[in-house]
């Protein structure tokens, strides 16, 4: 596995790359890798793709009171896990290397933004978009992979490279979840046996919100009402949001009659878990 934390380095590897025909796949990630990101990996091996991981944790996504300093990391952990993975190169630039100056230019994207997540970490997804659109740049990919975990996170990349008419084809790929049902997060390493037990609760409220809703339950108020009253007398959590949302641009929904996103995000101690699903609404018999 080729390896450098050098901008202009890995243009000149793509570029040889790219001279041998080889496409170019993408997987970002800010390390600390578990199977959610093996997942990633895998769906992006693919023939004749020359396939590049990123590692940076970006701290233009972390708000002033967030968790940059304990976001966990181990690069030469990761580096072996990437390499049994058979990943043609790794790119784990520093900071300096990605802000040699501060920033001034930033990439929003309206609307998408504002709810869920954005609401309650202002300036997330600027910081995402940003460091996105600039490895965007720089690698160069013929396609990128995201995991659907952070399902906000895949429609706001999406609708950038759309907006934006970056060449770049989106690949979405399924959660991966622990044999608990807990989705899996670099974050899960945070949680106290306690607290990790209570958050099985996120996977079944869910599961039961989707089965509400097949077997002909069609209010989203009713559904949020029973996301939040299972979490709060089953666990405890302090909830941040438990909404159901058009599943294609996050609009509101009061009758579900589409596919819907079921989204929660819910603290147990000082971490907070994010999780979802998507619901295929089958017709009222």
């Amino acid at each position: 596995m080729k390896r450098t934390s050098h901008i202009q380095e890995l243009r000149k590897m793509i570029a040889e790359e790219k001279k041998r025909g080889r496409k170019i796949n993408f997987v970002p990630t800010m390390g600390f890798l578990h199977r959610g990101h093996l997942s990633l990996i895998a769906q992006a091996q693919q023939k004749d793709a020359f396939l590049i991981v990123s590692i940076f944790v970006n701290p233009l996504q972390f708000g002033p009171n967030e968790d940059l300093s304990r976001y966990p990391r181990d690069l030469e952990r990761d580096v072996r896990l990437l390499e049994e993975a058979g990943v043609d190169a790794l790119f784990h630039p520093t900071v300096e290397e990605m802000y040699p100056n501060p920033m001034v230019t930033f990439v929003e994207v309206g609307q998408l933004d504002a709810m869920l997540c954005g609401a309650t970490r202002p300036g997330h997804f600027r910081g995402v978009t940003t460091v996105v659109n600039k490895l965007f740049n720089i690698v160069q990919p013929d396609k990128a992979f995201f995991g659907q975990k952070d399902y906000q996170q895949y429609l706001i990349i999406e609708r950038m490279v759309r907006d934006l008419n970056l060449p770049i084809q989106i690949c979405p790929v399924p959660i991966v979840r622990e044999e608990d049902g807990l989705a899996m997060s670099s974050r899960n390493i945070f949680l106290t046996s306690e607290q990790r037990q209570k958050a099985q609760i996120l996977s079944k409220s869910l599961a039961a919100a989707e089965l509400s809703i097949q077997t002909g339950q069609r209010s989203a108020r009713e559904i949020e009402r029973q996301l939040r009253e299972r979490i709060t007398f089953e666990s405890q959590g302090i909830i941040d949001y438990a909404e159901v949302r058009d599943a294609g641009d996050l609009s509101e929904v009061t009758e579900i009659k589409r596919p819907v996103l079921l989204a929660l995000a819910v603290k147990f101690g000082t971490t907070r878990l994010i999780d979802n699903k998507v619901v295929e609404v089958k017709p009222n018999v």
